[in-house]
């Protein structure tokens, strides 16, 4: 009987704890891990997406995103389109090369079969290209690149490769030849620049970058830009008109009164976005995106380089379809939605 009784009073504590679990929110089990890759510290595309992370997990418990800040775009998009990884940072530039098995992706066979399985969740600037000098070191224009020392982004990155063919555009001026082009990533190459190891620092950002405005609060500084007689040069046109790409304006002024330059300076834009696969649940990419345009909305007095990440800027530029709770999420937000976005 002692034994029939202990048997009873355990299958009711275990009926009882069965219970008590089956009440409790999805939050007290094990989160959903959602791997994201993106660039490295110091670029729009970490901040912007570390930002979307940090507003999911905190707003939506049934989620944890994990930021990965290494690796390269080329190798995160494949990640993502074979579902090993749930986000990462693409663009339309990227995808486009993607698509049609060119340049990164000339020796990737199932390229173009992969880059179907991609879908968009936003766009969003990835800024313009700021390319800062210190106004002590006399340099005005780009063709006082010579023998001097400039970061022009990571090496095979978009970013250097986009830079270097802008200098020599421009310039006639080429990579390791003519200057010295330093090897070094986002976050070295901005800690170099503050202390005056680099003569020239290129970076893609949405303006004003806290990197930048924390330089400029103590120092001079001057952005370099495509001279107007050069801006229907074959060389700049190439380049602007790439998928995602465009002339774009730095404006004068908005890193403050140590931002030397009187009028704006003429330089190159870039999109990026946000990516997943084809797969990825439609209710969970609807309510990240509401979460995120809504946590964003609220953070912009305190984040001045969020101005530019808005509904509208979702989709532009877009060459790829919309994830379908993307695209219900922005029709709702009273987007209109380009035909190139929709499947």
């Amino acid at each position: 009987m002692k034994t029939t009784n202990l048997d009873r009073r355990s299958f009711l504590a275990g009926t009882a704890a069965a219970a008590t679990l089956s009440m409790l929110p999805r939050a007290a089990f094990a989160k959903d891990l959602l791997r994201m890759s993106t660039l490295g510290p110091g670029t729009s595309p970490n901040l912007v997406m570390t930002t979307f992370a940090n507003i999911i997990n905190r707003e939506l418990p049934d989620y944890e995103i994990q930021i990965n800040a290494t690796g390269a775009a080329t190798r995160h998009v494949l990640e993502v389109a074979m579902g090993k990884t749930a986000f990462c940072m693409s663009s339309p530039a990227l995808h486009a090369l993607m698509v049609n098995q060119r340049a990164m992706f000339e020796k990737i066979e199932q390229a173009p079969e992969l880059a179907k399985k991609l879908r968009a969740v936003l766009n969003f600037p990835m800024g313009v290209y700021h390319i800062a000098v210190y106004e002590s070191s006399g340099i005005t224009s780009l063709d006082q690149a010579k023998g001097k020392r400039v970061f022009l982004g990571p090496p095979g990155g978009a970013a250097y490769a986009t830079m270097s063919r802008l200098f020599e555009a421009v310039t006639g001026l080429k990579a390791d030849e003519d200057y010295e082009a330093v090897k070094l990533g986002w976050d070295a190459a901005a800690a170099s620049f503050q202390d005056g190891n680099l003569d020239i620092y290129c970076n893609p950002t949405n303006a004003p970058s806290p990197v930048l405005t924390q330089i400029t609060v103590s120092n001079p500084i001057r952005f370099l830009g495509i001279p107007g007689d050069q801006l229907e040069s074959d060389g700049v046109k190439a380049l602007a008109n790439r998928p995602g790409f465009g002339l774009a304006t730095l404006p004068a002024g908005v890193y403050g009164d140590n931002q030397v330059n009187a009028e704006d300076t003429t330089t190159l834009g870039v999109t990026v976005g946000i990516v997943t696969n084809e797969d990825a649940d439609e209710a969970m990419i609807y309510d990240m995106i509401k979460i995120f345009f809504a946590g964003v909305a609220d953070m912009r007095e305190s984040a001045p380089w969020l101005a530019a990440v808005t509904p509208e800027a979702a989709v532009k530029d877009l060459n790829m379809p919309l994830h379908p709770g993307a695209l219900r999420a922005l029709e709702e937000l009273g987007v209109a939605i380009p035909d190139a976005a929709r499947m």
